[in-house]
């Protein structure tokens, strides 16, 4: 089941948050998050930005969201997206079905543009975007630094 996330999925988002915080570079946090984080950031979703959870036998396997861009007006229209999924519960298009529904209800919203920032290498992540549409717009060099190596981010982006 996809839905929206609720204030009672907090704890869980975090958790599979903070694997990815203390573990890869594809976050660039370095401080793990709290529960009461996350429920402020589900608690800023909206049709614009939404925040989605997958779940099977109620268990949250993974989560989708979208931030908006910039803060100037001009930018309203699009949205930076994000997915992580449980590491145990990758592969198996768990993650495609959560974006698939995180796009279209972007589209409903009347959202232009998405974008995906990506930490690399990441293969996956690669992989999912241009599955969905997404296109390499740019790549900016060594512009993250965590756990000594400095990170390359490529954006990809996908017109709704």
């Amino acid at each position: 089941m996809i839905r929206p996330a609720a204030s009672t999925d907090a704890a869980r988002i975090a958790e599979i948050y903070n694997h990815y915080i203390e573990t890869s570079h594809v976050t660039f946090a370095t401080e793990r998050v709290t529960a009461e984080q996350m429920a402020a950031d589900i608690a800023a979703a909206d049709a614009e930005h939404p925040f989605l959870v997958g779940e099977r036998s109620g268990q949250v396997w993974g989560y989708a969201l979208a931030t908006g861009w910039k803060s100037r007006c001009a930018y309203r229209h699009t949205v930076e997206t994000s997915i992580y999924l449980d590491p145990g519960m990758t592969g198996g298009g768990r993650g495609t079905m959560l974006y698939v529904l995180l796009l279209e209800r972007l589209r409903d919203a009347g959202v232009r543009t998405a974008l995906g920032g990506i930490a690399l290498p990441n293969e996956a992540s690669v992989k999912l975007h241009e599955k969905l549409g997404y296109a390499k717009v740019a790549h900016l060099e060594r512009v993250g630094d965590k756990f000594g190596r400095e990170i390359d981010v490529g954006y990809w982006q996908v017109i709704l």
